[in-house]
């Protein structure tokens, strides 16, 4: 009576048990022993800082266990609701199995995504900074769109996003905004958005509505810990203050809180104006350029960093990683993964799931054909 439920039932639980040999889920309860006894020491808390990063690495752990134990749960529920309806000849509990079913496929998608996070780097904070490329005016405008785009991604994958930095475009748009944001696997999921993204659309900003392509580039880096030792000398720096500014042109604050740190030996620009203090203000774009530092590094070990600098360089024809077009068709199209989507609209809004498992998919395969 219920044999093709069942079936299924067993189907996902083979899938749930591979997966909780993937995500190590003893290991991961070992670090929140770990980090437990950390939190129970005393003055734990008197470095605040400190104490966060911690918090929210038991945060990241407890995710990792959490799905695995919720999902075996469920399916047990089903598969005692399946052994009702056939002890009891009972077909009205088909749909509410069903129902279960449904959202345990649902749930085992989103956990074979977690178990392609490969990389240590990909459970850290991500660091994105987003600028416009060839085409003046109008890339400052895509460079606001790709900006509400990531926001958005951000708000739907309940990330905490904190805006680092913020330069208006001199007629629309924006120069340059750097976001940090935080969050289960932030920087694993992010980074399936750096490189180029290219725009072809009717200009809003030609009187004679022609076709215009645009480019903009977006960089992803992880956030590096307190422990990673980057040397920067201050001679090696160079730093200017200004007034702090956000989206829209809005003063963030009256004073001249804000800094730019230019590292001479690389040219790496970073900017800071989250904070009041220029103080704090300077530590945090410290911490930032040290983690682009440490980023070159880790590709350069990976015999990937020069390519990938280069086309993070010529942000123009023939380098994005992707291709949204709004006329004279509708059409996302990723030509790294060759995936393509039709509801432009929806990928620009921050529905990035099936771009980002896309990406972690050809990456993987990518890593173990080299």
């Amino acid at each position: 009576m219920y044999e093709e439920e069942a079936a299924e039932l067993a189907e996902y639980a083979a899938r749930l048990e591979e997966l909780r040999k993937c995500l190590n889920v003893d290991a991961a309860n070992a670090k929140i022993e770990q980090l437990e006894r950390q939190m129970a020491e005393p003055g734990f808390w008197d470095d605040p800082d400190k104490a966060q990063k911690i918090v929210q690495q038991l945060k990241n752990q407890k995710s990792l266990v959490e799905a695995p134990d919720a999902l075996q749960s469920e399916l047990e529920d089903a598969r005692v609701l399946v052994e009702l309806g056939e002890a009891e000849a009972d077909d009205s509990l088909r749909e509410e199995i069903e129902e279960l079913e449904r959202d345990l496929s649902r749930r085992l998608d989103a956990l074979e995504l977690t178990s392609l996070f490969m990389d240590p780097r990909d459970t850290k904070p991500a660091l994105v900074n987003i600028h416009p490329g060839a085409g003046g005016t109008e890339s400052c405008d895509w460079a606001s769109m790709l900006y509400r785009m990531i926001v958005r991604y951000c708000e739907r994958q309940e990330f905490d996003v904190e805006l680092a930095d913020y330069i208006p475009g001199d007629e629309a748009g924006l120069k340059s905004a750097t976001l940090r944001v935080e969050g289960p696997f932030a920087y694993g999921k992010l980074k399936s958005e750096e490189g180029v993204h290219r725009l072809v659309r009717i200009s809003p900003f030609d009187a004679n509505s022609r076709r215009h392509t645009s480019f903009a580039a977006i960089e992803v880096v992880p956030e590096i810990e307190d422990e990673v030792d980057i040397e920067v000398k201050d001679d090696e720096l160079k730093m200017d203050v200004f007034r702090s500014s956000g989206p829209g042109g809005q003063k963030v604050n009256k004073t001249s809180s804000a800094v730019r740190l230019t590292h001479l030996p690389t040219g790496i620009v970073v900017a800071c104006q989250i904070e009041r203090s220029q103080h704090r203000n300077r530590a945090t774009a410290l911490q930032m350029l040290k983690a682009k530092l440490y980023d070159i590094e880790m590709k350069k070990k990976e015999e990937e960093a020069m390519a990938h600098r280069d086309d993070q360089q010529d942000v123009a024809w023939g380098s994005q990683i992707r291709s949204y077009v709004l006329h004279p068709y509708q059409m996302v199209k990723d030509h790294r993964t060759d995936l393509q989507i039709g509801n432009v609209d929806g990928v620009l809004d921050g529905d990035l799931d099936a771009l980002v498992a896309a990406y972690l998919k050809w990456n993987l395969q990518r890593q173990k054909s080299n």
